[in-house]
């Protein structure tokens, strides 16, 4: 009865790692698809951002409408000169969204002409299963 029990407790420390690491995968995987999205808004490829952003995304606003308002909110901050995560959070549900697999990460940014910024990514594992973003919000 002892070794049922220690086979018990080895099985559920077992699936509580198993999980735990495939949240961190995924979260990994989230935080890739976040920086190659911020590139591409970085480097100014707009257009880019948009047809690489999740269904979510695109969804809800518009090609021509998302260049003209990320253009107006990033051009005038000029280049960036440093950003570093600050948090980094999974989650199932958002308001105003449908539930899926999100991660809502936030970073501290300087740009070349405001020298604290905060942004907030959100990417979401896409109907293809792929990380892709689905909001971005810049203060």
């Amino acid at each position: 009865m002892r070794t049922l029990s220690r086979i018990g407790v080895l099985v559920v420390l077992v699936a509580v790692a198993t999980h735990g690491l495939a949240a961190d995968t995924s979260q990994a995987a989230a935080e890739a698809a976040a920086q190659k999205w911020l590139d591409l808004i970085d480097g100014g490829n707009y257009s880019q951002s948009w047809s690489t952003a999740a269904k979510l995304f695109r969804d809800s606003v518009a090609e021509a409408q998302w260049d003209s308002k990320i253009s107006a909110v990033r051009g005038p901050l000029g280049a960036v000169k440093s950003r570093s995560i600050t948090s980094a959070q999974f989650t199932h549900s958002l308001p105003g969204v449908p539930d899926g697999d999100y991660v809502v990460i936030r970073y501290a940014t300087s740009f070349e002409h405001k020298s604290e910024a905060a942004e907030t990514v959100t990417p979401m594992k896409d109907t293809d299963g792929q990380w892709r973003v689905s909001g971005y919000f810049i203060r």
